[in-house]
């Protein structure tokens, strides 16, 4: 029994486009990843930390010095409830951060090969200019010159002066 299938283009992200992708979920898929990519993102920035360190501070403040019967985590048995969410927080942030950084990487690999393309396409496009441009070169070169066209030009003046003086004295 396989329990994996295995996809033609693992270096791609899976496109959630087709119709099919989404009756199977594809887009579902999307969604929650771009919504543990936003907790992730979230919980980098100096207000998460922030939030979190006033709100442990506070549970630690009220479940020491509040009034006895308002208590709800026992400074003497090491505030056991704070442990046990900073715990399950924790365990739910590293596969989130983990999961936003596998969808980076695809994001970036997906980048990198279309950047590779961007590169070979200038490149060809580059050696087509340079193959035209010595091509323009090579027929410049057949082209006549300023000297050239003059001396043809005069050749043909005196050619003409020598006609019509052959013509003016019949």
């Amino acid at each position: 029994m396989r329990f994996f299938k295995r996809t033609p283009g693992l270096d791609a992200p899976r496109a959630v486009s087709t119709r099919s992708s989404r009756a199977s979920g594809g887009s579902r898929n999307e969604r929650f990843g771009r919504w543990t990519e936003s907790i992730a993102r979230g919980m980098g920035t100096p207000w998460f930390l922030l939030i979190l360190t006033v709100t442990c501070l506070a549970w630690l403040a009220w479940n020491s010095y509040g009034p006895e019967e308002f208590r709800f985590d026992s400074a003497a048995l090491g505030f056991t409830a704070l442990t046990l969410i900073l715990s399950l927080q924790a365990s739910y942030a590293a596969p989130m951060i983990l999961l936003a950084q596998n969808r980076q990487d695809d994001r970036e690999r997906v980048q990198i090969e279309q950047d590779r393309q961007r590169a070979e396409r200038n490149l060809a496009d580059t050696e087509f200019l340079a193959r035209e441009v010595v091509a323009l070169r090579l027929a410049m070169k057949e082209l006549p010159d300023r000297e050239f066209v003059r001396a043809e030009l005069r050749a043909l003046l005196a050619e003409l002066e020598t006609e019509k003086a052959g013509e003016s004295e019949q």
